[in-house]
Order: C-alpha cells, then sequence, then structure tokens
C-alpha cells in the first residue's frame, strides 16, 4: 500500500471528463452551476445523488480553478484544464483523433503527436485526483473514451482500489482500431480496470481479439489474465452492459398535463399535419442527420409523402462548433434543409423544421408525444438514449421507432422498424412503412418496446454493473 493513501475519502469515485454540472465565475468571483446536457449525465445523476460519493471531472471552463463543492447531495471535485488542454486533449486528441477512429472513419481521424502528449498529461491529472479522493480499497467507475488511459495510472497509484471503466461509444475492430499509433498504450491504460464495459457484446469481443493481437496476454473468453514475475497477478473480465434512462421518471413527465397539452399545441403551431416526423440528435457527423434528410426529401419530390400533410422536425443540438468537421456538418445539413424548405414550402407551412438548439426535457417529452415516427438514423452509435427516451414517453402505446442498425440499441429495442441508413432507398422504404403502419401493429410494436425501456432503466444499468466490479474480490496483498 502505497504510504500517501488517504486515511479518509470516497467509498465510490465516478471519474468523467465533465462534471454533471457546467461551472462559471458570477460576477461576484462566486462559481454558478447548470445541470450539463448529455447521455453520461442523464444516466449517472439518478446513481450518485443515491449514493455517498463523489464525482471528478472538468466543470467546462477552461483555466478555473475551483475546490471541491457538493450539487444535490453528490459531491463533485473539479480538475482543472487550460486552454491548451482542451484544445488538445479534448477537441484535438478525443474529437479529432479517437471519435472518428472508434465510429467507422466515418470522417478521417488526425494523428497529432503534440495532442497525445496532452492526451497522456491530462489522464495523468484524473488519475492523481481520483487517488487522491478515494477512501482504501474504493470503487472507482471510469467513463468513456477521454480517460482510456487513467485505469492503469490509477492502478499504478493506488492498486488496493477496484476499478471499473465504461466505454460509452463503439469499440472499433482490429483492423481499424490498428490505425492508431498508440494502441497499444490505450490498450494497456484500459487493462488497468478489473472490469471494462461496452454497450454491445460485439464491442467486447473487439477488444479481446484486439488484446490478442496487440499483446502476449492469455485470453479465455470474455476475460484477459495478467502475469507478474511470472505468476497470475489478476484478471480482467470485458462485457456488455448496455446503457439505459430514468424510464420512469421520463415515462412520469410525459404524462403530466403540462406535457400532453403542449403536445397538442405543437402539432396545432405546426398546422396540424396528418404525420409529423422527428430527429432528435447532436449536431455530428456520426448521427446521419445528412442522409434521413435527403430520404426525406425524396419521398416528398417522389409523391410518396405529401409536402403539405407532413412535417420533419429536426432537432440538432450544437455540439464541438470549434472542431472544423462539424461547421462543415452544420453548413451541409441548413443548405440541404433550405433546398427542400424553398422547393416544396408553401407560405405558413415548411416541410422541414430546423433546430440548431436544445431544449429542456419538459419541451422534449412534448416533442416525443407530437411525434407520429421517430427517426434514430446515425451511422454508427454506442447506444442512442434518444430512442429510449421516445419509448418511454409513450404511455399512450401509439407512434413508430426507426431506428439504425448500426446503433447499440438496436440490439435491445425489439419492435422497431431496422434501417440501413446507407441505404437511402431502405431507410425511404422504412420511413414508409412506419407512416402507414397499421394501428393495432404499431401498438403491439410499442408495447414490446416499452416492456425493454421500463425494465432495464439506468438503475439496473449501473447496478448490474457495479455489482460485478464489487464482487472482484479486493486487493489484500496491498492492504
Amino acid at each position: 500500500m502505497p504510504s500517501d493513501v488517504p486515511d479518509a475519502g470516497y467509498d465510490l469515485l465516478v471519474v468523467a471528463n465533465r462534471l454533471p454540472v457546467d461551472v462559471a465565475l458570477g460576477d461576484d468571483g462566486e462559481p454558478t452551476w447548470t445541470r450539463s446536457p448529455g447521455g453520461l449525465v442523464t444516466a449517472l445523476a439518478p446513481v450518485m445523488s443515491g449514493a455517498d460519493g463523489a464525482w471528478i471531472g472538468w466543470g467546462g471552463s477552461p483555466d478555473l480553478e475551483l475546490e471541491p463543492f457538493e450539487v444535490d447531495g453528490t459531491q463533485l471535485v473539479p480538475v482543472t484544464l487550460s486552454q491548451a488542454d482542451v484544445e488538445r486533449y479534448y477537441e484535438g486528441f478525443a474529437n479529432d483523433t479517437l471519435w472518428p477512429l472508434y465510429h467507422d472513419v466515418i470522417a478521417p481521424p488526425t494523428f497529432h503527436r503534440q495532442w497525445w502528449d496532452a492526451y497522456q498529461r491530462v489522464n495523468k491529472r484524473f488519475a492523481e485526483a481520483a487517488a487522491k479522493a478515494a477512501s482504501k480499497g474504493a470503487t472507482v467507475w471510469v467513463h468513456d473514451y477521454q480517460l482510456q488511459l487513467v485505469p492503469k495510472m490509477l492502478r499504478e497509484l493506488r492498486p488496493d482500489l477496484r476499478i471499473g471503466y465504461f466505454h460509452h461509444i463503439p469499440f472499433p475492430p482490429l483492423e481499424i482500431f490498428a490505425q492508431l499509433p498508440w494502441r497499444r498504450q490505450v490498450v494497456e491504460g484500459l487493462l488497468g480496470a478489473d472490469l471494462v464495459g461496452f454497450q454491445r457484446a460485439g464491442d467486447a469481443a473487439n477488444f479481446v481479439r484486439i488484446v490478442r493481437r496487440l499483446t502476449d496476454l492469455t485470453t479465455r473468453g470474455q476475460v484477459v489474465t495478467l502475469m507478474k514475475h511470472g505468476r497470475v497477478d489478476r484478471h480482467v473480465r470485458a462485457a456488455a452492459f448496455p446503457i439505459s434512462i430514468d424510464s420512469h421518471a421520463f415515462d412520469d413527465l410525459a404524462r403530466s398535463h403540462d406535457v400532453q397539452m403542449r403536445a397538442k399545441q405543437l402539432r396545432h403551431e405546426l398546422g396540424d399535419p396528418k404525420v409529423v416526423l422527428l430527429g432528435v440528435d447532436r449536431l455530428d457527423y456520426t448521427k446521419g442527420i445528412r442522409h434521413r434528410i435527403k430520404a426525406y426529401g425524396e419521398l416528398i419530390e417522389d409523391g410518396r409523402l405529401s409536402s403539405q400533410d407532413t412535417v420533419l422536425i429536426q432537432v440538432a443540438s450544437p455540439s464541438r462548433e470549434n472542431v472544423g468537421a462539424y461547421q462543415q456538418l452544420r453548413d451541409e445539413v441548413e443548405l440541404l434543409v433550405g433546398r427542400i424548405n424553398g422547393d416544396f414550402g408553401q407560405v405558413g407551412h415548411q416541410p422541414v423544421q430546423y433546430l440548431h438548439q436544445s431544449f429542456p426535457m419538459e419541451e422534449m417529452a412534448a416533442l416525443y408525444l407530437a411525434a407520429d415516427v421517430m427517426l434514430v438514423t446515425a451511422l454508427r452509435d454506442g447506444m442512442n438514449l434518444v430512442a429510449k427516451e421516445y419509448v418511454a414517453a409513450r404511455s399512450d402505446d401509439r407512434g413508430a421507432l426507426v431506428l439504425s442498425e448500426f446503433t447499440g440499441a438496436a440490439d435491445e429495442l425489439q419492435g422497431a422498424v431496422l434501417v440501413n441508413p446507407h441505404d437511402i432507398d431502405g431507410m425511404k422504404d422504412a420511413i414508409t412503412y412506419a407512416v402507414h403502419m397499421d394501428q393495432r401493429e404499431a401498438r403491439k410494436r410499442m408495447r414490446r418496446l416499452r416492456r425493454r425501456v421500463l425494465g432495464h432503466d439506468v438503475t439496473a444499468w449501473s447496478k448490474e454493473f457495479l455489482a460485478v466490479l464489487t464482487a472482484i474480490p479486493a486487493r489484500t496483498d496491498h492492504v
């Protein structure tokens, strides 16, 4: 046991790139915070509010040094990032190297050694913060691709800890991952964990295959065996733990009178069209927004959907606006929307309602209720919680979900109309099928979807992961 292990600390730590709040300094010099958007925060906030633990992460503003503070019963431990860290570690290596590489190279990844240096430096900072905050034998849950080196770094600092890691985005096959110049260092970083979780079984299988190929370690099924001085040191398990949402809370929200009335108001504001289609995404090239809008435009042009009776609402929340590929995507999407509305719009009616902004959950629930068909057509997605939110909102057992087979959600949501988003003609057929689906079939499909989403919520997900992690024997040889 290292001599600097704290006598007191937290028994459960979440380590993530971001805190569950965005922090800024007010005019009086005191920190102010607002709850952060995003799937990870949505998933873990209920877990942490009920646990005696702490959340380590960046507050969202560069060069802002803060002492730990408490929000909604959760202790938050800020990690400071400089403007250079944000540019090189976050916008650079995480989002311009790893993100496109892990999403099937839909956009070409960029490899810069300076970015890799920053990634190592920041990961070390997170590991040191966790080592300082964890009690003896604590459980530490590290999250996502920004922090893949933290498990190994943390284990070297605190070998007494149980360490879990969860990968929220896809994990690529060997043939793609092998392009990364620092592939072995990333694999070794992840192997610092006792349990490495993924969204899909295929992602876990990719990881184990990569371990076999890039290391000389022994693997058996999902288990990797690490040796030390010629003897077995420990085992690392890789497994699928599909993430979910706080589905019962979302169901309750969508049943509220205000949300129900807002859904009716939205349809009225749209001119009471016969069919409302809905897409809700971060503005990201992995989400298939261009493919979806293109398919919709062709359906109108072909006469298979009426431009007067149909509306597509596309919510595209701002994302990574300092990254060039995202700026280009926004220009392309807005050009496509403008072309469709210019060709087929009328005074007082536009076939596409494009909203480049974020909305509170109450408004999102109303949009889900107002939509006849939900379009989730990502080219590649770890899970996609929007699909689950739509299902959780539909207590009326109405609506249809068109879902890309390249999302993690496709493994679970039996009852969706599955589609290959690269196949524009196939997507057009799927949208048409969903629009004209028999009401009895639609109800049958939605009930099946709701059984899954309400039966396996975020609490079940976190309990399942933590149960497997905490069942791993403590490292008594370090205590």
